[in-house]
């Protein structure tokens, strides 16, 4: 009884519309009128869930990756994917992806992916013959590895979580693995498109301009070794290297590219404390949530649930999989991965899973998610960016599905995939 009033109160106050932080927060207070807690305790709790150093990892990221959007950065590395594997029959298709995946890796952020790189290439695409639904399915689909990659903004959350207890320097060294699977299976997918359907070959970039493109491009890429190189060396902590990622993004793009005007960045600053206001309510709302859960006893149900339905840890996976997949499909990524986390984390440890190849199992299914209706943002952003229906991008990304769903599974049952890299480099 004390489980449904909390999570069917929750439950119904988004069927009632209420935001999802706010429902969290109301369900909280709910939940602990039931069992008799007194409030200030959960004001406690709220206070508490953003008083933590690894949380200021977030806002530096989202900037770093809006000043990076904006300035130019996007732009220039589409060029460079170009000069990469553009001239391939189906060479732009190859280039979104390509671009994606350095992008991805700079701004940590889906979003600011597709709309930043869909901007550049979708029209780009459709005038060199592309099908304009067809563009906007590799550039969605692509976009997903950026949950993925370091600086992933998804991985700190995950790490806040599970109690901190999950290091965000393995997350994101296990991210890269996953991640650039994903995006050899989107090329190869897009090549096979290419071949079946005659898209055309993209021009060879000459020498002298291809090397101008990829000299122009090395500042933005710098801010990959500058993150990955020193955490991996130990000069500083994921929290530190976002710091220094929105001191290098303002350096290159005031300083170096000079796309940038002075007089916008007080809009830009606006705009991302206003995404990170919603954010940093949400975890605070969230962690009040988990502490009533907590002493509901909700996690060890439904780890005793779990058990009782397998012993096999394959076929557990398997139903973790499939909820974390119908689950993306209704909510944002955030809030679930706040909720999710704390019920399901003793689930997969008791089963002998990898908290930090947990991490990525939960990224991989909540990230296709937020590229499926009903409440797919990145879909909804890639229609908009694409100029065409939701209807028509969905019919588009049906094979990418699939592809999506073979990673998923190779990621969940090879866990190597996630854990080879951290257990050499950390």
């Amino acid at each position: 009884m004390d489980a449904l009033m909390l999570v069917g109160s929750f439950v119904l106050l988004i069927a009632l519309r209420v935001p999802v932080a706010y429902s969290l927060g109301l369900a909280t207070l709910i939940g602990a009128w039931w069992i008799e807690i007194p409030f200030h305790a959960v004001m406690i709790q709220i206070a508490g869930g953003v008083n933590k150093f690894s949380l200021l990892a977030i806002p530096f990221f989202v900037l770093a990756g809006a000043i990076m959007a904006e300035g130019g950065m996007a732009r220039r590395l589409v060029a460079f994917a170009g000069v990469l594997v553009g001239f391939v029959r189906g060479g732009l298709s190859l280039v979104n992806i390509t671009a994606s995946t350095f992008f991805g890796a700079i701004s940590g952020s889906s979003l600011a992916d597709t709309a930043s790189v869909g901007s550049v290439l979708i029209p780009e695409m459709e005038k060199k013959g592309y099908p304009r639904d067809f563009s906007t399915a590799v550039t969605v689909s692509g976009s997903v590895q950026a949950l993925l990659t370091p600086p992933s903004h998804n991985s700190v959350i995950y790490s806040l979580a599970a109690g901190g207890t999950v290091s965000i320097a393995a997350l994101f060294m296990a991210g890269i693995g996953p991640g650039l699977l994903l995006s050899a299976v989107m090329m190869g997918m897009c090549l096979l498109f290419a071949r079946r359907r005659n898209y055309p070959k993209g021009d060879v970039i000459p020498l002298k301009q291809a090397l101008k493109i990829c000299v122009d491009a090395l500042w933005g890429l710098m801010a990959m070794v500058i993150i990955l190189g020193g955490i991996i060396s130990g000069v500083f902590t994921a929290t530190e290297s976002a710091a220094i990622a929105v001191l290098w993004s303002f350096f290159v793009t005031m300083f170096i590219y000079r796309d940038y005007k002075w007089h916008q960045l007080p809009k830009l600053m606006h705009r991302t404390v206003r995404t990170l206001s919603i954010v940093m309510i949400l975890i605070a709302f969230a962690a009040s949530f988990g502490y009533i859960m907590t002493l509901m006893q909700i996690p060890s149900k439904i780890t005793t649930l779990f058990l009782t339905l397998s012993d096999n840890r394959y076929v557990i996976m398997m139903y973790i999989n499939g909820m974390l997949l119908i689950l993306g499909t209704l909510m944002d990524m955030a809030p679930l991965i706040l909720i999710l986390t704390p019920i399901l984390l003793p689930v997969v440890t008791s089963i002998g899973v990898d908290p930090v190849h947990f991490g990525m199992i939960m990224l991989v299914n909540l990230g296709i998610g937020l590229i499926t209706p009903p409440v797919g943002a990145v879909l909804f952003v890639g229609a908009a960016v694409g100029k065409v229906t939701i209807e028509q991008t969905v019919k588009a990304l049906l094979p990418f599905y699939v592809a999506l769903f073979m990673v998923l599974m190779a990621v969940t049952y090879i866990p190597a995939i996630s854990l080879w890299l951290p257990s050499v480099v950390l």
